[in-house]
């Protein structure tokens, strides 16, 4: 080729993936992150909301299960039809109105005057924080390099360690200050629903679902954002007309992209990927949303239950840190599997701690592997499906393991009494063995550029 000769036009995606990390790249992470920390700070003040509402409101302990369990029920459908509507209509804008949801119905949570009305509110948390999860996986995942790719997501996932920290920090100095402590926590909840409009004005649309849906000036557009930010140009694009070889979607319809799920292509990976958020989620949410109540029921006060919790969650920021370096280094099944068969152990370990520093030791180690676990798993998530499908793969496997997270709060109460702890935890730590298993009938994608159909 001579310098006469145009250059061939790179596509979106190569153009996306020849980028280093930009500004712009920092605001989608954070922007991203930031409603991420917020719905963990939701997730986690209900853990400490239970332990209060227990006392105040005298609960059985079924019932406190039911507060739980009522929000992953709408997180499982809010999982599964988020994705669905993140591949029709967009993933900025679905982002934008899951926070909207949730963030409404967690402030007026703080007004509640019974176990009824909770309920009900809980269910609309649920809703809008399960849509949230994987269509903000999805969307940082299709604007991060292919390099980088599984550590933006990592990075994605450890702002859920700053959100629980401050659900921490909240439990611990706000929810036994007072009798309306619970409320107040509550109220702070709310912050999201003001975060959404910036989300929703503040951030660009995915570029590969622009593409798809045949808006290619605007994909366009986006990318050239992108390229300009790096201070980069590129060749004559293909903006205004499709490339002629491009492969067709995968799926265009919401039929379509459910049976696509299990096609000959994707259904092993699907299988396993459902059963490792079905395993992990069982295992996460009932050891973490009853690790303060545990504590309380083996003797410590409310206020050093809370305590050791806040300690517990802090050992969440190196976890995410290791799996971040670990997972372009060793590759995601590999980080993935390493990081389940650790949760199993601390999980064991746990089960069975008979002092404070055996119980905060093995607490710290269970949300270091733990958390680290949930980094890889949601930087693999999206790459197992093409762009047409990414959404609603994502979308349902969460969904898959919404419905374990529905289970576990309410069959902790019955584990403890059959066995107390060390059952409950053996329990626990049987269910990350199996993830560990299945994570080996995952795609590893390191480095190689997502699947653009």
């Amino acid at each position: 080729m001579t310098d006469a000769e145009p250059r061939v036009a790179a596509t979106f995606s190569e153009r996306l993936d020849a980028l280093p990390f930009t500004r712009r790249h920092l605001r989608v992470l954070t922007g991203s992150g930031l409603g991420w920390a917020l719905d963990a700070m939701d997730v986690g003040l209900i853990s400490f909301v239970i332990t209060a509402l227990a006392v105040q409101w005298s609960l059985q302990p079924q019932e406190t299960a039911w507060i739980a369990s009522v929000g992953f029920i709408g997180m499982a459908i809010g999982a599964s039809v988020g994705g669905l509507l993140a591949d029709r209509f967009g993933r900025r804008s679905v982002f934008a109105i899951t926070l909207l949801v949730y963030g409404l119905a967690t402030g007026a949570s703080a007004l509640v005057g019974g176990l009824a009305a909770l309920l009900v509110l809980r269910f609309l948390v649920g809703l809008g924080l399960g849509a949230e999860l994987p269509v903000a996986s999805t969307y940082v995942s299709e604007f991060a390099p292919a390099r980088m790719r599984g550590r933006l997501i990592v990075f994605l996932e450890a702002f859920w360690a700053i959100g629980w920290t401050a659900a921490a920090l909240i439990g611990y100095f706000v929810i036994p200050a007072s009798e309306a402590g619970w409320r107040w926590a509550f109220a702070l909840g709310a912050i999201p629903a003001a975060y959404a409009l910036f989300v929703r004005w503040g951030l660009p649309e995915s570029a590969r679902w622009l593409e798809r849906r045949g808006r290619h000036a605007e994909a366009d557009a986006v990318v050239r954002s992108f390229e300009e930010s790096a201070g980069a140009t590129s060749a004559p694009s293909p903006a205004a007309v499709p490339t002629a070889d491009a492969a067709p979607p995968v799926a265009t319809s919401v039929g379509s992209r459910l049976a696509a799920l299990w096609a000959p292509e994707f259904r092993v990976r699907t299988a396993c990927l459902w059963l490792v958020w079905f395993c992990v989620n069982f295992s996460y949410y009932g050891a973490f949303i009853w690790i303060p109540s545990i504590l309380v029921a083996q003797g410590y006060d409310l206020v050093r239950s809370f305590g050791f919790t806040l300690i517990i969650t802090l050992a969440q920021l190196p976890g995410y840190a290791v799996a971040a370096w670990l997972i372009e280094v060793w590759g995601r099944r590999l980080t993935l599997s390493v990081f389940l068969v650790g949760s199993a152990v601390a999980a064991g370990f746990f089960g069975t701690a008979g002092t404070e520093g055996a119980v905060i030791a093995a607490g710290m180690a269970l949300s270091f592997f733990n958390l680290g676990a949930w980094g890889a798993l949601y930087a693999v998530t999206p790459e197992m499906y093409p762009t047409s499908l990414r959404a609603t793969g994502s979308g349902w496997a969460a969904g898959a393991g919404r419905i374990a997270s529905i289970i576990a709060p309410l069959s902790v109460p019955l584990l403890l009494s059959a066995g107390g702890a060390p059952a409950l935890f053996i329990v626990f730590a049987a269910f990350f063995t199996v993830a560990a298993a299945a994570a080996w009938g995952l795609v590893d994608r390191r480095g190689a550029a997502l699947d653009d159909r």
